[in-house]
């Protein structure tokens, strides 16, 4: 019972958190800049384009691992969708940075993807849509690694034809 309820707790939080990411680049919500405002950043700024898709394709991820993880059903594609985001927004934005998150570093990216791999290898608990009305596919012997590993790769794919915009001068 204290297991399930502290994972309830932890895929609140970190469902949140998603939620609000996602909804933030898809609709502007929550102060955010909708698709064109974001997409304009992924363009100029990080060199995915076309930027509108880009900033569809990671705020759609962002809201709907989001909902995954805060309901806890269909583990673990809700994780795995966080940490294939999370891996592009290290490439793209947060590595050159260094780790700490102060100077705008990877740190709180790995906080998420520690958080994610923990509620999808932990499960969704007691207190979860997966505990009413489980897909047992999701359950089966490698399951978990096939989903990371199209996650992944697919964050990795998505940075080929990345062109990296030239440091401004000063």
């Amino acid at each position: 019972m204290t297991t399930s309820a502290l994972l309830l707790l932890a895929r609140l939080i970190l469902g949140v958190i998603f939620f609000y990411h996602g909804t933030q680049k898809l609709f502007g919500w929550f102060g955010g800049y909708g698709l064109k405002g974001t997409g304009g950043f992924f363009e100029g700024a990080l060199g995915l384009k076309p930027g509108v898709l880009f900033a569809f394709a990671s705020g759609a991820a962002e809201l709907t691992g989001g909902l995954l993880v805060l309901t806890g059903w269909l583990n673990p594609i809700g994780p795995a969708l966080i940490v294939s985001i999370m891996i592009v927004a290290i490439l793209t934005v947060h590595l050159p940075k260094g780790f700490d998150n102060n100077a705008g570093g990877y740190e709180y990216n790995l906080a998420n993807i520690a958080g994610s791999l923990a509620v999808a290898g932990a499960g969704n608990g007691a207190y979860s849509l997966d505990a009413i009305a489980p897909i047992t596919i999701l359950n089966a012997p490698g399951a978990i690694w096939i989903i990371f590993g199209v996650a992944i790769v697919g964050a990795l794919l998505s940075l080929v034809g990345r062109k990296a915009p030239k440091p401004a001068t000063t």
